[in-house]
């Protein structure tokens, strides 16, 4: 997305300081994975990354502790502010989504705890192969929606 400068996966809004992916696999930690996104407010605003957040967490919204096929505490997902306004759009967001929704969404919306950065071979996941070694592109014919670019 414009105005994206950076992405890191990693895990937050757990107890554990410095937690490995095993630990977090564990659900011992209380730590979900999540992704700590850099971007340039002169490019693009808070707004528009929330929305794409909606657009690509879709039917999983309503889904607890589910994120596609993956199932667990870790799986959870969230929105994490960093400031009292970043609070207030998420909130304000997660109303106006609840509107397009049967079910109750799930989606936690609170203020970030401290991110731990998950281990390289995370890190650009999908780019480097994924579960299957094979990067992700176009050129592939991979064109639908990518769900995680950490």
């Amino acid at each position: 997305m414009p105005g994206v400068i950076a992405t890191c996966v990693g895990y937050t809004q757990g107890k554990v300081e410095k937690p490995t992916y095993n630990e977090v696999c564990s659900e011992t930690t209380g730590h979900t994975e999540a992704i700590q996104v850099t971007y340039d407010e002169n490019e693009v605003t808070y707004k528009e990354l929330l929305d794409l957040f909606w657009e690509r967490l879709g039917g999983d919204a309503t889904r607890l502790n589910q994120a596609g096929n993956d199932f667990g505490t870790q799986y959870r997902h969230g929105i994490y502010c960093h400031t009292s306004e970043q609070l207030q759009l998420a909130q304000q967001s997660l109303q106006e989504q609840q509107t397009k929704f049967r079910g109750q969404i799930v989606t936690e919306v609170e203020s970030a705890t401290v991110f731990w950065p998950a281990e390289e071979y995370h890190q650009q996941y999908l780019q480097k192969g994924g579960r299957f070694g094979v990067p992700q592109s176009a050129e592939k014919g991979a064109t639908e929606t990518i769900r995680c670019y950490g």
